[in-house]
Parts: C-alpha cells; sequence; structure tokens
C-alpha cells in the first residue's frame, strides 16, 4: 500500500494539494482538497493506468460549469423545494440557486471548500482523511463540523465514509458526484447498466420530488436486469432529456450492500457502488456541452455516466423517504464503496 501527496496546481489563490491513494494490485485513487475532487480512480492496463471516472487538466476546469464532476455533495445532495426544510417543527431557509430551490446544498456546500487532509498506511489499507469545519449559517446550514475519510483496500474497494456533527437540528445527505467512463471511450453507450431496484421517484417539471413512485418494469427505466445504457437512451428519445436524470429507489443487496454495477464488456471492467441507503441518481450527461474541456476531449451527451449513491431526495417533506436528520449531540455517517474489477 502505498500514499503520497503533491501540489496539483492552485485555485482562488490557494495551493491545490492532491492526494493519492495505491494499493498492491496497482489499483490507484486521487483526492484533490480542493472540493474533495476525486479526480482519478484507476486500474493497471499494458498501456498505463486507465481511469474510471472523467477528469480535467486543473481544479479550476471543475468549475467552470453546472455539473459537479466528481465532487463531494453535501451536506444535502439533490433539489430542496423552495429551499426550506423543515426538521421538529423548525423551518430552516437555505439560498435558492435553482429556480427558487436548492440544488447541492447551493454554492457554500462541501464541493465548494478547501479541506485539510492527512493520509496513512496500514499492511491492508491506504486511507485519507479530510476536515472541514463549517460555520454557522454558511449557506443557510448550521455550523458543522466534517470528517471524511477514504479508504482503498488490497480487496480493490474504494470506500467514502461521511460523518458529522451539528450546531443544531438539521439534514445531513451527502454523496459523490462522480461520472464513470470505463474505457475513455467518446461515450458510455456500449457500457452496461444494473440497478438493485424496481420503482424511480416521479418529479415535477423543476425535478423536485412529488412523493409518488414509478414502476420500472416495461420502460427504458428498467435496468433491474444488465442493460446497455444506449439502447436505454435510445428509449428516452422522445423526452426533454434525451435520457436519464432520475432519482431510483434502489435496495441494497447482499452482504455489501450493492446497489448499481456499472461495466464495459469490451474491457472487462466494473465498478459497483455499496450503499446501505435506499437512492441513487443516474445521469447520462445528457446536457454536457462543448465548451467542457476534460482531459478525453470535448464535453459531449453521454460522454459519462453518474452515480450518486444517498438518500431519497428531499426526505424532509415524506416519511416514507427515510430519516435524514441530524441533531446536536450525535454523530451521524454514510458510506459509499466503489468495488472495482478488472
Amino acid at each position: 500500500m502505498k500514499t503520497n501527496e503533491d501540489v496539483f496546481d492552485q485555485y482562488n489563490n490557494e495551493d491545490v494539494t492532491a492526494f493519492h491513494l495505491e494499493n498492491d494490485n496497482g489499483v490507484r485513487a486521487t483526492v484533490l482538497s480542493q472540493g474533495g475532487i476525486i479526480r482519478e480512480l484507476s486500474v493497471p492496463t499494458d498501456k498505463g493506468q486507465q481511469n474510471l471516472l472523467l477528469e480535467y487538466p486543473t481544479t479550476a476546469d471543475y468549475y467552470s460549469n453546472p455539473f459537479y464532476v466528481n465532487m463531494m455533495i453535501g451536506p444535502v445532495a439533490g433539489r430542496i423545494k423552495d429551499a426550506k426544510f423543515e426538521v421538529n417543527g423548525k423551518i430552516t431557509t437555505l439560498k435558492p440557486n435553482e429556480n427558487g430551490n436548492e440544488l447541492h446544498s447551493g454554492a457554500h456546500g462541501f464541493h465548494s471548500v478547501q479541506w485539510e487532509g492527512y493520509t496513512e498506511t496500514a499492511d491492508d489499507k491506504a486511507t485519507l482523511t479530510l476536515h472541514h469545519r463549517f460555520e454557522d449559517q454558511e449557506g443557510g446550514f448550521p455550523g458543522m463540523n466534517v470528517n471524511v475519510i477514504y479508504t482503498l483496500t488490497n480487496a480493490n474497494t474504494f470506500t467514502v465514509h461521511f460523518e458529522a456533527e451539528t450546531s443544531a437540528p438539521t439534514t445531513f445527505n451527502p454523496t459523490y458526484h462522480t461520472y464513470f467512463n470505463l474505457n475513455g471511450a467518446a461515450n458510455i453507450l456500449d457500457h452496461d447498466l444494473q440497478v438493485n431496484g424496481t420503482r424511480h421517484l416521479a418529479v415535477d417539471p423543476e425535478k423536485i420530488p412529488t412523493g409518488d413512485f414509478i414502476d420500472n418494469a416495461n420502460t427504458p427505466f428498467d435496468f433491474a436486469q444488465t442493460t446497455r445504457l444506449g439502447d436505454a437512451i435510445d428509449g428516452m428519445q422522445n423526452t426533454a432529456e434525451k435520457g436519464f436524470d432520475d432519482i431510483y429507489e434502489v435496495v441494497p443487496t447482499g452482504d455489501d450492500h450493492a446497489v448499481v454495477t456499472v461495466s464495459d464488456p469490451a474491457s472487462n471492467r466494473a465498478v459497483t457502488l455499496l450503499s446501505k441507503r435506499n437512492g441513487l441518481i443516474v445521469f447520462t450527461a445528457n446536457s454536457f456541452t462543448n465548451d467542457m474541456n476534460l482531459t478525453v476531449g470535448q464535453g459531449k451527451p453521454y460522454m459519462g455516466v453518474a452515480l450518486e449513491a444517498q438518500n431519497l431526495s428531499d426526505a424532509t417533506r415524506f416519511e416514507n423517504f427515510g430519516d435524514v436528520t441530524l441533531f446536536p449531540g450525535e454523530t451521524k455517517s454514510y458510506e459509499i464503496g466503489y468495488h472495482v474489477k478488472f
């Protein structure tokens, strides 16, 4: 197991540290101090390392578009209706950043800050710990003390462990906005997807959950069996999105709590997301634009697929969506695992 760190570049006149983890099988992960961006989750090939994630050449590039590429999202992922939520009868008002609603915790979310970090190694794992103290009312949320622990093992699993404490009752539902492209091709149409779930959430025209569920069977949304993404996307061409940007209800399966697997039959690579929570966003980059200067080329639709494990969105409005509350005096934690096969 190996760890090291170096200066990646500068952002907002501060050095951005790149923290590198590598296991004995040559699997590598790189996390940037700015925004907790996961810049690399790569595997060895006969031609060198293959990054399984989309990436940009500079930190500033990640912030030059609205797609949150590989950024840490929190305290709350997804959209919050009218930019306010209620916990124990108290309404907290946030700053809207999308059509009067609040998306991905707004301008002062986890993705926006410079995190402090350090690495450690043991015989069977390499770890990185990031820490940040969010002051009261940053973005409208109460003060929050957050640690994020990343672990890479020789079982080829990269795990992100979020834990937080709060100064006042609030909501906590973080995720990672990871975009996968397992072979560096121009698109992910020949990738396969399998989701452990049979329903997705109904949403209004602003993509806010209505509280209703829609069955996936016999529709393009059905990934209960492994399905080629290009075939499913073909079935979405009569929609405004012309692809997927949807909230799936998932049922974690097996001892490792698998919720979704994306795979590339041509290279025999796959990543399975592991999560105990009941939600998953699937976004097929339908609206990527050509001004996005990614390392593999200009942005274009379907260049990657974002898979965001989390709790069902806007859960404080719906009792059956699950508990995402956080109270003073407690520490709440969530994990997302990425198990790599190659």
